[in-house]
């Protein structure tokens, strides 16, 4: 096998590859006799088959089975001859493969830049620790008790009031039709709160218990089902019970009726989720900061496949967000040449984070052990009561997405190791102190996100970019 590079350019690496037709006959060959020793021939015993017989059976898809081992053995002997690290999965054109050619074909790639990581006890990061006062776990317990406030039917069956829950089936029609959803019966309508059609809510206002109803609205001009945007329905609506939510008591009984022993041992885990929760809020700062910090202290080419491949990621749903009318304000008034270059900057940032934090993993052989990754799917299982089983399954038999999995605990590893190495100055703030600064940082600069940067670049090249999972404003 003969492996020339034709190209060495930047991050561009392409070789031309070629397997002499006399070696190319030789694993055909070998290939069907191994094959031979398996197959059954009528007329011939098993293993007694000409080859001749067996070049007429099989010949077609053994060239092809054997093109195909070749190509890959080539390109990995490319790689690996060389010392490649590959951005993406390399490209591969084959040239010749016909019979009694040589077998010739031309493989491209990117190949990952060489980066030397910042000296991390350098990095300054300001961590927060937070005091949550008394009251906001009173006022979180107090929001507790109204999830599970509970509901009786009004006295003296009078009219129904907004912030009242009224019980009813209701028959809709369009034009005289029915139509998907337009049905339905024993459904709980909170008046005032409630998600349905614009005015619905008010025309039940005043209603009693065994109350019929003609209801006439209009679905809006947004609606997904286009057949009924912008048209005016009418619902005919049985009212069967008009009911009035009644305030649980923060107190023993309630707190029993939760698995705690007493009120107090109920505070007692609302503060610890109430402080979780900031614990989450200041450790998102930390990152944005120290984000900010790698991506400032690093200049290194960035491989064109991999942007394209986030940008594609991120473009796509910019573009979703403008057909579903939700996109960000901020947005709006600017040109398709201003968003992609915003949304270009943040791909490239994506990328080169995740370099970086990549680089700084393999240096330091910090990886995702397999029963860390376990306990995530398990994890993910129990977030799907009576679904465990179906959810563990889809993660047994989906390789991206038991890697969607790993991404992120090993990007949350590696911020782990930079920040033991890193300055870090502690400071005690308030929860409302934390919330505002929360809140400015991302009005100003947005919330950047690795989004799972830090897996190997190698794997990542063989799967789709990650979802961000929150939006980012291009840095000046």
């Amino acid at each position: 096998m003969q492996v020339t590079e034709i190209e060495s350019e930047g991050l561009k690496r392409a070789f031309k590859v070629i397997l002499p037709r006399n070696e190319v006959d030789q694993r055909i060959e070998a290939r069907l006799k191994e094959l031979g020793e398996s197959v059954h021939i009528p007329g011939f015993r098993p293993g007694k088959a000409p080859l001749a017989v067996l070049r007429t059976r099989y010949g077609t898809a053994v060239r092809g089975e054997v093109v195909e081992k070749v190509v890959s053995d080539g390109s990995a002997k490319a790689i690996l001859d060389r010392g490649l690290r590959p951005a993406v999965r390399p490209t591969v054109d084959i040239k010749s493969d016909a019979d009694g050619t040589d077998l010739e074909f031309t493989m491209s790639l990117e190949v990952l830049p060489e980066i030397e990581p910042m000296d991390l006890s350098k990095i300054k990061i300001e961590r927060l620790e937070v005091e949550v006062p008394d009251s906001e776990v009173e006022e979180a317990t107090t929001k507790l008790t109204e999830q599970y406030k509970r509901t009786e039917s009004v006295a003296d069956n009078r009219p129904a009031r907004v912030g009242d829950i009224v019980v009813i089936d209701y028959h809709g029609q369009v034009d005289g039709k029915d139509f998907p959803g337009s049905r339905g019966e024993h459904l709980f309508l909170e008046l005032g709160r409630s998600s349905l059609l614009p005015e619905f809510d008010d025309q039940l206002v005043g209603a009693k218990s065994g109350s019929h109803l003609h209801v006439t609205t209009s679905f809006p001009a947004t609606h997904p089902n286009k057949a009924l945007a912008g048209k005016e329905a009418l619902f005919h609506v049985d009212v069967k019970d008009v009911r009035e939510t009644k305030a649980t008591a923060a107190d023993d009984s309630f707190a029993k009726q939760l698995g705690h022993e007493s009120l107090e041992a109920l505070k007692g885990d609302v503060r610890k989720s109430v402080e979780a929760n900031y614990r989450l809020m200041a450790r998102a700062r930390v990152k944005r900061q120290l984000f900010d910090v790698l991506s400032n202290a690093h200049d290194f080419p960035l491989p064109k496949s991999m942007v394209d491949a986030e940008f594609g990621g991120v473009w796509a749903r910019v573009q979703a967000a403008r057909a579903q009318g939700t996109m960000d304000p901020d947005d709006k008034d600017k040109s398709e040449e201003e968003l992609r270059a915003a949304y270009g900057a943040i791909a490239a940032r994506r990328v080169r984070l995740g370099l970086i934090l990549s680089e700084v993993g393999r240096r330091n052989n910090i990886a995702v052990a397999d029963e860390e990754v376990k306990q995530a799917v398990m994890a993910e299982a129990r977030r799907h009561p009576g679904h465990e089983q179906e959810v563990v399954q889809y993660y047994l038999s989906n390789l991206a997405a038991v890697e969607a999995i790993r991404a992120p605990i090993l990007e949350d590893k590696v911020v782990d190791f930079i920040l033991e190495m890193a300055k870090a100055k502690k400071r005690t703030v308030t929860s409302a102190e934390l919330t505002a600064m929360d809140q400015a940082e991302q009005q100003t600069e947005g919330a950047e996100d690795a989004a799972g940067s830090a897996e190997s670049a190698e794997e990542s090249a063989e799967r789709p970019a990650k979802r961000p999972k929150r939006r980012a404003r291009a840095k000046k």
